[in-house]
């Protein structure tokens, strides 16, 4: 079967002597891949002329539901991935974190798009910046699509999702992707892009797929283009270094691989529930994925005391685990990717002999379940032990990416952090404690080397996501060696696509510009009450000014009774005048109260409900006899996704000033409610 490469809107089957592909457990050719052919430039020009458009086009909360609608489709078609992937030596679990890994990704990316981000097309970061004395020229951070194309270089581990992971940001931002992954696993990635273009969720150009080489696609890059790459951190010092990358200052994401390390805590002895959740971790993780995961636990650092019982519970453990076919049973760690990683892995495993000793598995003989050590990628777990890890350094820099992992002791909290800093920046590390006084030191101490630090006792234990899962909802990648870069987290993840640009002028023309409210922004008053209005019809600016109200001290004492809080600023005399109020003060959500009840309109109409409340500040107190007034502003309006037998309505987010007599701020916030849209029956 020779793969297709998707460009341009076409299936492209590339020209030239192709790349052989073959089955991990039996070593025959499952198929062949070249790119020979592709019209890289055309491609980056497809993506950006066509692709960038229809993305942009769209809000963020339109491009979350596509990636929902997306993980759904994927969801109900993934038969055919888990099947091919057992042709990469996956087993079920491994696959189930390849698969459903990605599609849970899609899924996130979507629920945060929709509640983090505005249902427009840019995205407002940070408050107004109030630049000049009087407020006639203020600032304000933008932040809109690149429109370029973002170039996603996978590695060979995850093809569906280390696709998934950076499409979603991508796409949630508004850029086109064009998707190279791993040659050696691409047959994956090839099924999964013709499931997306099948589906016809994702818009034309958004998606792009090279199965092969990405020729000169890098002598055609732009400022406004992305590169992100996972991959070894040789590769991707390379590509970073490419003159185009540097003369176009093109964005350049690397997440690489790392010596990641796992700390047993000095408390956590052997017998202790941190000991035994310690030895199933590191088991796990240098067997999943066959220990091919850029985020497996490399470094193993335990107290001195402890060396003799963590090697014997790991051997124990290790043994325990079958190495084969996938589809055999009891299975539960299959080949590696290809022999080409077998001869990798056992040339590193070699260094690192050179000042380590095998404690367990053996590279010449071991057992393999319905499988050929001679045709598959077979490779046994082995565990190394180092003793003098400062004065060694091969284990803290080379890194045998599979199944391999190197014990050594520490003699103390501080040894155990400089160990763990010897990595050169690492994606991720774990600690596994029980003494919380441990886990700050460790943990403030390592941090500054770390993309991600877990920290494991028998309270987190049951929900723990693991050592070597990354999450969507955080940040993944890390200094140094790691690369320096940054994949998922959240929003974070999404604002790598899209231009940060300081906007600066009047607040009336910024607040055309960017659609929000700003203060000192031109308002307009309307007879009629803004509750009175539908959603189409307010006005970005549309301002009310209520009469006023004085608050007494029946009203202080009533709204005492009513709440039951009775602190003493509202209700002593004496300790009041003691106080930093000097006397009396009504409580502050007494004044929010009665703000409410100036700028409420009573009768039903289109205001629906009052849905939060978000950023109040109480500025100063109001005392007994003061007089309060509100100024309610329209301040940003957010249409929602229409839903099934629910009534069709939109967010709108109202600027609230409370000032007293003097004409003082005594409370700002802003007050959401839902409005109903206007339809034709209304």
């Amino acid at each position: 079967m020779r793969l297709q490469s998707y460009a341009q809107g076409q299936w492209f089957e590339g020209n030239g002597t192709p790349a052989q592909l073959f089955h991990a457990v039996t070593g025959e050719p499952v198929a062949e891949a070249s790119s020979e052919g592709l019209d890289f430039a055309g491609m980056l020009d497809y993506a950006r002329r066509v692709g960038g458009p229809k993305l942009r086009a769209m809000t963020f909360h339109e491009r979350a539901m596509m990636l929902k609608k997306l993980a759904q489709f994927i969801n109900e078609n993934k038969e055919d991935l888990n099947r091919l992937s057992a042709a990469t030596g996956a087993t079920k679990k491994d696959a189930w974190f390849d698969v459903d890994g990605g599609i849970g990704t899609l899924f996130v990316f979507s629920s945060k798009g929709r509640r983090e981000l505005p249902n427009e097309p840019i995205y407002i970061d940070g408050p107004t910046e109030r630049i000049s004395r009087e407020g006639t020229f203020v600032g304000r951070h933008v932040c809109v699509p690149l429109e370029g194309a973002a170039l996603h270089i996978n590695a060979f581990n995850f093809p569906c999702w280390g696709m998934l992971e950076k499409c979603a940001p991508t796409w949630l931002a508004g850029v086109p992707a064009i998707v190279k992954p791993a040659t050696v696993t691409s047959f994956v990635a090839e099924r999964l892009v013709r499931l997306i273009v099948e589906s016809g969720i994702v818009p034309e150009g958004a998606l792009q797929l090279i199965c092969g080489g990405v020729g000169d696609t890098f002598e055609h890059l732009t400022h406004q283009d992305i590169v992100t790459f996972t991959g070894s951190a040789q590769t991707g010092r390379r590509l970073r270094q490419h003159s185009v990358i540097i003369e176009n200052s093109v964005r350049f994401n690397m997440e690489a691989d790392s010596l990641n390390c796992c700390i047993l805590g000095p408390d956590a002895a052997p017998g202790s529930e941190e000991f035994e959740l310690f030895i199933k971790e590191v088991g796990q993780e240098m067997t999943i994925k066959t220990g091919q995961r850029c985020t497996a636990i490399r470094r193993t650092f335990v107290p001195k005391e402890h060396v003799g019982a963590v090697i014997e519970a790991l051997s124990a453990r290790l043994s325990s685990i079958k190495l084969g076919d996938p589809a055999s049973e009891g299975v539960r760690m299959g080949p590696l990717v290809g022999r080409k990683q077998v001869g990798e892995v056992r040339e590193n495993v070699d260094i690192l002999l050179r000042s380590c000793e095998l404690v367990h598995g053996d590279l010449n003989r071991f057992e393999v379940v319905n499988g050929d050590p001679d045709k598959g990628a077979f490779f046994p777990s082995l565990l190394l032990y180092c003793g003098h890890p400062r004065a060694c350094d091969p284990p803290h820099a080379i890194e045998a990416f599979g199944p391999v992992n190197t014990v050594m002791p520490y003699d103390s909290v501080e040894d155990a952090i400089e160990l763990a800093k010897l990595g050169r920046g690492s994606l991720v590390g774990s600690l596994f404690t029980a003494d919380d006084k441990a886990a700050r030191r460790i943990t403030l101490g390592v941090s500054s080397h770390h993309g991600r630090f877990m920290v494991v006792n028998r309270y987190s234990a049951k929900e723990s996501t693991g050592h070597g899962s990354p999450l969507p909802h955080l940040v993944h990648g890390g200094p140094g060696r790691a690369g320096g870069g940054e994949e998922l987290g959240g929003v974070r993840s999404v604002l790598h696509y899209v231009q940060r640009t300081a906007l600066q002028g009047s607040p009336t023309t910024l607040t055309r510009v960017v659609g929000e409210f700003m203060p000192g922004s031109a308002q307009r008053r309307d007879r009629v009450h803004p509750f009175r209005k539908y959603f189409e019809e307010l006005e970005i600016g549309e301002t009310l000014i209520t009469h006023r109200r004085t608050v007494t001290e029946a009203d202080v004492v009533n709204f005492a009774c009513l709440s039951g809080d009775h602190f003493y600023a509202h209700l002593d005399d004496i300790a009041a005048r003691e106080s930093i109020f000097e006397k009396r003060v009504a409580h502050g959500y007494l004044v929010l109260a009665m703000a409410a009840g100036l700028f409420v309109d009573p009768a039903p109409g289109p205001v629906l409900a009052n849905y939060g409340l978000d950023d109040l500040r109480f500025i100063q107190p109001v005392y007994i006899g003061d007089t309060i007034q509100v100024r309610l502003t329209c301040k940003r309006k957010t249409p929602k996704p229409p839903r099934e037998g629910e009534v069709p309505q939109g967010v709108v987010a109202w600027d609230v000033e409370v000032t007293n007599q003097d004409g003082d701020a005594v409370a700002t916030y802003t007050i959401l409610t839902l409005v109903r849209l206007k339809t034709e029956d209304t």
